[in-house]
């Protein structure tokens, strides 16, 4: 009789131990998704770089409700409109925090980076997804709503110069795409195609190429060699005389250049004064005219061919290139100096003046 009443109360309290661990065991389940508040649906924002460290907007939403108090993740998710979001782009995600200020060189970066097109009006959808843990379990979307947003690009656009002399110019193997010599345009939906070329042949032949991947849309010359551009029965465009040439292409009014150019340094602070140049020395490895002058206190300029036809100076308008025609750079203080000038990356021209 005694060991029955044993094994009875231990089988009540294993029962009860069980009891009271399912209750500890509480399901939690979702109730009501996030409700996003703000922007309005329909706000338009044109992105524009003077404001790039300005706040674009903030995403406010409420809180994902569920069943038992906890903290939820968050996402903000954006998608080409009309998609159901089937190629999401993520705006940036919170813990428990019910917000997202974005700045608009934080959005133009996205949007840049998800392929949209700079200067041209792109409709996104927005929602915020809700989750729950590491493992972003129960998830939830929020209402959606459109807004209307144009990107900007910071980054010129360029065509590229391909040809025979791509070998001996130090630049790669001829004739090939992925080698060609990137020129640039003064800027988004400009046509004023410049750079700087190392043609290291007597004779040479090139063409201009939309993109540096392939020949289609490729441009050549007329076949009457005297500048003309075209795009269907082209000849390639011929030059004589090794050298380093500025140049130029305009796909709107289809014209070519090419200018032989030899740079120097010149001015108050120069050997020559402001009369004559003190000659650079291109380097095919560096893509870069060096010289060690000597050099005293005072005001320079770089120009080609010892004239003043091409020249280049400061940056006034602080876009990180040297302005043709711009204003005299100085020297502090007389010495003998490593001058640089670099014209490899086309309408991102630079220069250094290093104490020896």
């Amino acid at each position: 009789m005694k060991k029955i009443l044993k094994l009875s109360s231990i089988a009540f309290l294993l029962f009860a131990g069980v009891a009271c661990e399912n209750d500890d065991q509480k399901i939690i389940q979702g109730k009501d998704a996030a409700e996003l508040l703000a922007p309005v649906n329909g706000a338009t924002y044109v992105l524009l770089p003077e404001n790039a460290a300005s706040e674009m907007t903030t995403f406010v939403w409420n809180h994902a409700e569920y069943t038992q108090q906890t903290s939820s993740n968050y996402e903000v998710q954006a998608a080409v409109a009309g998609t159901d979001f089937a190629d999401p782009i993520s705006l940036g995600s919170t813990q428990g925090i019910k917000f997202l200020k974005l700045t608009v060189e934080e959005m133009n970066g996205k949007m840049l980076t998800a392929g949209f097109t700079p200067y041209s009006e792109a409709e996104l959808d927005v929602r915020v997804k809700s989750s729950l843990g590491d493992n972003q379990e129960i998830v939830s979307y929020s209402n959606v709503i459109t807004l209307k947003i144009t990107p900007y690009s910071t980054e010129l656009p360029k065509m590229y110069v391909v040809g025979n002399f791509l070998n001996s110019g130090g630049y790669g193997s001829d004739w090939t795409p992925a080698n060609a010599v990137p020129i640039a345009s003064s800027g988004f939906g400009e046509t004023d195609f410049e750079g700087y070329v190392y043609f290291n042949q007597a004779s040479f032949e090139y063409k201009f190429l939309p993109t540096n991947t392939g020949w289609d849309g490729d441009y050549g010359d007329n076949g009457d060699f005297a500048g003309v551009l075209v795009q269907t029965g082209e000849s390639n465009c011929v030059g004589t005389g090794a050298g380093y040439y500025r140049v130029k292409a305009d796909t709107d009014a289809l014209t070519y250049s090419i200018t032989p150019t030899d740079w120097g340094i010149v001015g108050a602070a120069t050997p020559g004064g402001w009369d004559n140049s003190t000659a650079l020395t291109y380097n095919a490895s560096t893509k870069k005219w060096t010289g060690v002058v000597t050099l005293t206190a005072g005001e320079f300029k770089f120009r080609a061919n010892n004239a003043w036809t091409i020249n280049l100076g400061g940056d006034p308008d602080g876009d990180g290139s040297m302005n043709y025609d711009g204003p005299n750079l100085s020297v502090g203080a007389g010495g003998t100096y490593n001058v640089e000038l670099d014209l490899s990356n086309p309408r991102a021209y630079t220069y250094s003046v290093t104490a020896q």
